[in-house]
């Protein structure tokens, strides 16, 4: 790519981010969109009204609110996942701060001034000029960039030692800081071994008052409601309808014929006729729910609630049985975060879904191969003559041209990317995950996986090595050697990539055009009412993989090509600052996993460093300098050694809290007086919500009307 299209696609990209900034703080005004730009302010009942000249004019405060917010407020509003997920961009900046002052003001220039490559007519050349490739083999200036290898290795290890650290720290004080949770005293118990003398729901309570007389507490069963659940949402459905149409003026109300579709019968008041199939619903749900208690319907699941939060712990984490399949004990979900549908699956039928689940990845990881291959034939215009011979004549005009391989083949990337997201986590789903933070994670790890494959290891291999990928099978010990040749070639390709995937993608995450559009058809031609959680969940599967991408983007090219540095500086710093005012007045915690996602970002910074100095090594060996090349393979040894202290250290009180923390926060809760309400309601704390008490029917007067279910 010549540095002419480069500029075309600064321009682009930087004139979309201008257009929906400005839309942005323009439509953020309007009252209509307040459940758009601020859905959490809606639920709180904290949306202001505004004047009408100021409405059309745009405005930076919102800037200025998500600067000040401090790490509290985030914590308080979007969980310490949230609190996470931000530290993560102010890791970035630091980190790339330093490596881009060493690229830009020390690489940078010594790539320009190498004298490799023909630097007249800069705006018509490569962008090779701007990189390693431009530095003379055997020069004595390649050194520079073997202590620049040292030095962002040992700054990198040591900010990650202190962010690990500071969120450890903050993870304990959050855990310290919460009320009681339910979570904390509970584990999912599943494989529950038939015995026909009793029930399912006697066997758990004999086991575990045998096994922990001194800790255990009650229990809640798991029960097949799947027919149940299918009743509640035809509940709901129908109870939206009424209220829309009461809503409306009686005269507005058409009448309708009561039979198939509407087609057929006597006419009738809609809300007469949908009030009555609502009662009809309701009276199956109750009968339904009824029924299930009388034959017990049980599944080989159950949530055992504990006294303490130790007992709780000690329960989950140590085999129950002598059979590994039998008593399977693992933390419960939060009430909130239970994924109902495979809680009741067999291991079998858990064991297969994720066979399927790889088996389906790995497909789809090979046929995303051919959009990558692709856009890489719209950045080389002299394959894209040769595969298209009739667009040569169109190809020869000086603006298209750069447009397609400076604009285009990003573009065409992302809009391939944008349904990864939604395929991993619908995986995720199948895959057997218990609750929604587990299938979030799983997706987050997954799209991670395939971000780094496809989008950047593909469009390596596919953009510059396509022919050598039989060198590199055939002899792996040169493939240092081989990366340092062609990934320097794709710099400039993934220079625009962070400008269309990471400038206009913020830009694009701030509008919400497309939550826009949604809105504005729901109001306007839905049938439906009001959701009265209107907020969405935080998508880290979609967002935390792409900053990721970036991070070894800033670990790779910064010391390749440091041309990057400047633009993802750019991007770390505006996402910092957008995804604060999304956490705090968009997206809503659905779920807290008290910071897990943070061992997911540690192993990936590692791995960009890994990454990083084995393409040194193989730099210094192309460019004639071995004993450089031999010196760097210290830092990756230190860097894995690194690593596995950090694991050792830190990853522990990621997966589970220390005896002594559960312990202490025990003892300070024998001297709280709501403790003993709190685990009293423990027994119906993960009842399933198809079996909860639930209420839709309202009578003449507007008096609740409720469907009782017994205790279980």
């Amino acid at each position: 790519m010549i540095v002419s299209a480069l500029l075309t696609s600064l321009g682009i990209n930087l004139g979309l981010c201008i257009l929906l900034w400005s839309l942005y703080s323009v439509l953020r005004k309007q009252p209509g969109n307040v459940t758009v730009y601020a859905p959490r302010m809606v639920a709180e009942e904290r949306a202001k009204r505004r004047g009408a000249l100021e409405r059309f004019v745009p405005s930076a405060w919102w800037i200025v609110r998500a600067w000040r917010a401090t790490d509290a407020d985030i914590m308080e509003r979007a969980g310490f996942d949230g609190y996470v997920f931000i530290r993560v961009f102010v890791f970035s900046l630091r980190i790339f701060s330093f490596v881009g002052a060493i690229g830009i003001c020390v690489l940078l220039p010594i790539n320009y001034i190498g004298k490799e490559l023909d630097i007249s007519d800069i705006s018509n050349q490569s962008l090779d000029l701007f990189s390693i490739s431009n530095v003379q083999s055997g020069s004595k200036r390649l050194w520079v960039h073997f202590c620049a290898v040292y030095l962002i290795s040992g700054a990198a290890c040591s900010l990650l030692y202190l962010e690990y650290k500071g969120i450890a720290e903050k993870r304990f004080a959050y855990f310290y800081s919460t009320p009681p949770q339910a979570n904390h005293f509970t584990i999912l118990v599943r494989g529950i071994p038939k015995v026909h003398q009793h029930t399912m729901s006697e066997t758990v309570e004999e086991f575990f008052t045998q096994y922990h007389p001194s800790t255990y507490l009650s229990h809640q069963m798991v029960y097949h409601t799947r027919k149940l659940q299918a009743l509640m949402k035809e509940a709901k459905i129908l109870f939206k309808k009424v209220m829309r149409l009461k809503s409306k003026p009686l005269l507005q109300r058409k009448r309708q014929r009561e039979g198939f579709l509407g087609l057929f019968g006597a006419k009738v008041d809609p809300v007469d006729h949908y009030t009555k199939q609502l009662d009809n619903v309701e009276e199956n749900l109750r009968l339904g729910q009824s029924e299930l208690y009388q034959k017990g319907k049980e599944v080989p699941a159950a949530f055992v609630s504990f006294k303490s939060r130790y007992g709780a712990a000690v329960a989950s984490k140590i085999p129950q049985s002598t059979n590994p399949l039998l008593w399977v004990t693992e933390p419960a979900p939060e009430p909130r975060d239970i994924y109902w549908q495979f809680i009741s699956a067999p291991f079998l039928q858990r064991w297969i879904s994720k066979f399927v689940v790889v088996v389906a990845v790995f497909f789809l990881t090979i046929l995303f191969l051919v959009p990558v291959a692709f856009v890489q034939g719209l950045a080389q215009l002299d394959e894209l003559e040769k595969f298209l011979p009739f667009l040569k004549k169109v190809l020869t005009i000086k603006v298209v041209s750069q447009i397609i391989t400076g604009y285009l083949p990003s573009l065409i990337l992302n809009l391939f990317m944008f349904f990864v997201p939604p395929t991993m986590i619908l995986f995720a789903a199948i895959q057997g995950s218990v609750s929604n933070s587990g299938m979030m994670k799983s997706a987050c790890i997954n799209v991670l996986y395939f971000t780094i494959w496809n989008v950047f290891f593909a469009t390596v291999l596919s953009g510059s090595a396509i022919s050598q990928i039989d060198n590199f099978l055939s002899n792996p010990k040169d493939i240092p050697r081989q990366l340092a040749v062609v990934v320097p070639g794709q710099a400039a390709f993934f220079i625009t990539y962070v400008l269309t995937s990471g400038w206009t993608g913020l830009s694009l995450e701030i509008a919400r055009l497309f939550p826009l559009i949604v809105d504005f058809f729901k109001r306007h031609f839905s049938s439906g009412i009001e959701e009265d959680d209107c907020a969405p969940v935080f998508p880290y599967h979609r967002d935390l993989p792409k900053v990721l991408l970036f991070g070894l983007l800033g670990f790779t090219y910064g010391l390749l090509a440091p041309l990057i540095l400047p633009f993802l500086l750019v991007y770390f710093f505006v996402g910092y600052i957008t995804y604060r005012n999304q956490l705090l007045n968009v997206y809503s915690p659905k779920f807290e996993t008290a910071g897990q996602f943070w061992p997911i970002v540690h192993y990936c910074t590692i791995f960009s460093l890994i990454f990083m100095q084995i393409i040194a090594i193989g730099i210094f060996g192309v460019k004639k300098l071995p004993f450089a090349s031999g010196w760097v393979i210290p830092m990756c040894i230190i860097t894995l050694l690194f690593n596995n202290y950090c694991g050792k250290r830190f990853l522990p009180m990621f997966n589970n809290y220390p005896a002594e923390v559960l312990i202490k926060r025990d003892r300070e809760d024998e001297k709280n007086p709501q403790m003993d309400s709190f685990l009293e309601s423990l027994s119906n704390a993960y009842r399933d919500p198809a079996l909860q008490p639930v209420q839709f029917s309202t009578d003449e007067n507007d008096n609740k009307t409720y469907l009782i279910v017994p205790d279980a």
